[in-house]
């Protein structure tokens, strides 16, 4: 005696583990540090609590569309920020596309994302900081500078390899 499938979504390869919905969580988690709001006070202004917050950052529950909205208008962003900045691989491992993936690869997607340095703490907390000085004159300042420290390293090798030729 066969099984039968238990719900017309398993039968068409539909599963609630969606990538898509992991980078949403992310993207929200970016947009609410960015906005300078804590998972509590998004809540209050949602109108949920902030446990549920959590699952949505975690991309454990999916974002209605409403909510989503709801979400874009507190945070003030557009609401496609959710969408943005989505891995090729995150697009194509949609169930809805019935490919077939490897179950290793979201896990590899996963870890390669933890290791994107734009979506650590600190960097939303600088570029939150570096929005809020009102003058691009001085932004452009910070910038050069930031780049200036970024390239002492460089150069210094360059020094060194220039002195050692020469």
């Amino acid at each position: 005696m066969s099984k039968k499938p238990s719900s017309s979504s398993s039968r068409y390869g539909v599963t609630n583990h969606n990538p898509v919905d992991g980078h949403v969580g992310k993207r929200i988690r970016e947009a609410r540090v960015l906005a300078g709001l804590t998972q509590t006070q998004l809540a209050d202004a949602l109108q949920i609590t902030f446990q549920q917050v959590q699952k949505y950052e975690r991309g454990a529950n999916r974002v209605s569309a409403s909510r989503l909205w709801d979400m874009a208008q507190v945070m003030g962003v557009e609401i496609g920020f959710f969408f943005d900045q989505m891995p090729s691989s995150v697009q194509q491992s949609s169930p809805r596309l019935h490919q077939k993936t490897k179950p290793d690869d979201s896990l590899e997607d996963s870890l390669t994302l933890a290791k994107d340095p734009i979506i650590r703490r600190e960097s939303l907390e600088l570029l939150r900081s570096y929005y809020l000085i009102k003058s691009p004159h001085l932004r452009k300042k910070i910038v050069k500078m930031i780049k200036s420290a970024g390239d002492d390293t460089g150069s210094a090798e360059r020094q060194e390899s220039t002195r050692s030729s020469g």
